[in-house]
């Protein structure tokens, strides 16, 4: 929750920091990629390492303590080079994070209760993407031109305070009992590619990169569109938060969902509604209530999209080679925030900041067409 909350603090004021420098829509578009580069090179390693460690709590809090750092060099970033290194420095935080986090879930929950267990460590996650944007907001008012520097070097402060509070729940974490990691010849292992190979794999990973980069370019572009809209960053940071809070609620529900209908259909479901609510976005509609309505029924449909994606991956793979798999969805997400938001900061250059929602509306719509084939 810490870490989420100043993650979703510092996410906002990434693009708001980004304007405030001089930037353009292309300039937060490869500034929310660059937010992704180093995490590409060491999840997949780091994967590998939890599913051999009985010790994954000083992982997170490492990742707390670098998320924290991230957030400093954000504040005193004076130029658009150095606010895109510090964003690496932020997903570098995140990234230990949450490989570390998932592999505990993996390790320590019983099968049947997987999909309970990850929908309430990503309820976690929604609490902070709720509570992050409401105090950005809150912090930048009506900040625009020079004050919006000062301002969002004030929120970058207290979101590194926030992410280094992450590090409080190490002593709890260093008194879990962790089963020991498997030890089954090879399986920790596994080639990537082999992983890659086993059937519902692909398919889950193309649907949790394409709903992570979805949630990413939303909160980096609609700081944007609501500029050139007339609405203010305080409501900005209360329409973000609205969709956390209809997420976090279906992550809470989400027990009773996959009784009712299977965790498949449950998939393509959040893929597609996720997909219609960012082209309703991208459309020229400047009522915050509309905007409101649109990310409260998208925020409760996307919500269990990335649970499940996270059980869909765990069972999978192999036993011994599960935090490789998860890890392997991480580095999936990570090159979807580089390449997604690249791709559609340069379709923004072409037609206009909405066309960045475009392209993530596709390539969650293509998402969704893969998950019903159960490739």
């Amino acid at each position: 929750m810490f870490t989420h909350t100043a993650l979703n603090l510092a996410r906002p004021l990434v693009s708001y920091r980004t304007i405030a420098l001089g930037g353009d829509a292309v300039a937060v578009g490869l500034v929310t990629a660059a937010y992704a580069l180093l995490p590409l090179l060491v999840a997949v390693p780091l994967g590998r390492a939890t599913d051999r460690t009985r010790r994954m709590g000083w992982i997170v809090g490492l990742g707390s303590a670098i998320l924290g750092a991230g957030c400093l060099l954000l504040a005193h970033g004076s130029g658009l080079f150095a606010v895109a290194a510090a964003s690496t420095v932020l997903g570098l935080g995140h990234l230990l994070c949450m490989v570390a986090g998932q592999g505990l879930i993996a390790r320590l929950s019983a099968p049947q209760h997987l999909d309970r267990d990850f929908g309430w460590f990503t309820a976690a996650a929604s609490l902070g993407q709720l509570v992050g944007p409401l105090l950005s907001g809150a912090i930048l008012a009506d900040a625009s031109g020079d004050a919006l520097l000062s301002a969002t070097s004030s929120a970058l402060l207290v979101a590194a305070v926030t992410g280094a509070l992450g590090m409080a729940p190490l002593l709890a974490l260093a008194r879990v009992h962790m089963p020991p990691p498997s030890r089954s010849r090879g399986s920790a292992r596994t080639p990537a590619l082999d992983l890659l190979r086993r059937p519902g794999l692909p398919s889950g990973l193309f649907a949790s990169l394409a709903l992570l980069s979805a949630v990413d370019i939303l909160t980096a572009y609609l700081p944007l569109v609501a500029e050139n809209r007339g609405i203010p960053p305080m409501l900005v940071g209360v329409l973000l938060s609205l969709r956390a809070g209809f997420s976090l609620l279906s992550r809470l529900l989400l027990s009773r969902l996959v009784l009712r209908w299977s965790r498949e259909a449950l998939i393509v479901v959040s893929t597609a509604a996720a997909g219609l609510s960012m082209a309703v976005v991208a459309l020229p509609v400047s009522d915050p209530f509309v905007l409101g309505a649109v990310l409260a029924v998208g925020g409760f449909l996307l919500g269990f999209g990335q649970p499940l994606t996270m059980s869909k991956v765990t069972t999978a793979a192999p036993e011994g080679a599960r935090g490789a798999a998860l890890a392997l969805r991480v580095w999936g997400n990570r090159l979807g925030q580089v390449g997604i938001p690249a791709v559609g900061a340069g379709v923004s250059g072409v037609v206009g900041t909405p066309g960045a929602l475009w392209f993530a509306a596709a390539v969650l719509v293509a998402s969704a067409v893969t998950a019903s084939r159960r490739v």
